[in-house]
This record gives C-alpha cells, structure tokens and sequence, in this order.
C-alpha cells in the first residue's frame, strides 16, 4: 500500500512540475518547438510543411571545412 502512495506521489509531482516549466508556453511556441528538428534540412522541412501544413523556416547547414589536425586519423 506505501508503494502504491509513493508512486502516486512520484506521478502527481511529476505532472506538477512540467506543467510549472510550461506554464508560460504558448500552443505557438510548443508548436514551433516540436518542428525545430526539421529546420536544417530543407528537403525535411518542405515535406513536413507538405504533410502538415505549418510552416518550417528552414536553414540550410553551411558547409564546413575540415580545421587543420581534424582529418582522418589512423588508429
């Protein structure tokens, strides 16, 4: 039975504290969030913006140049 009361404690402090942490989020912003991981490939993001119909602001990466000393190594 104390288990069952911890656990239901463990739950209720859970759902209180991220609904503290999201309490000043917007559905905007939460939305928004949730589509950051289509933003830096703008293949993805044209067809998550084709799929669901938000809108992505997608940055293509900037190429980088391999710096002196982090080529292939040889182990």
């Amino acid at each position: 039975m104390i288990e069952f009361a911890l656990d239901l404690l463990g739950v209720t402090f859970l759902y209180l504290s991220i609904g503290y942490c999201l309490r000043h989020q917007s559905a905007k912003s939460l939305d928004d969030a949730s589509l950051i991981p289509f933003a830096d490939d703008p293949e993805v993001a044209r067809r998550v913006e084709l799929a669901t119909g938000k809108k992505i602001d997608a940055v293509a990466p900037e190429p980088t140049e391999a710096r002196p000393g982090w080529g292939n190594v040889e182990v």
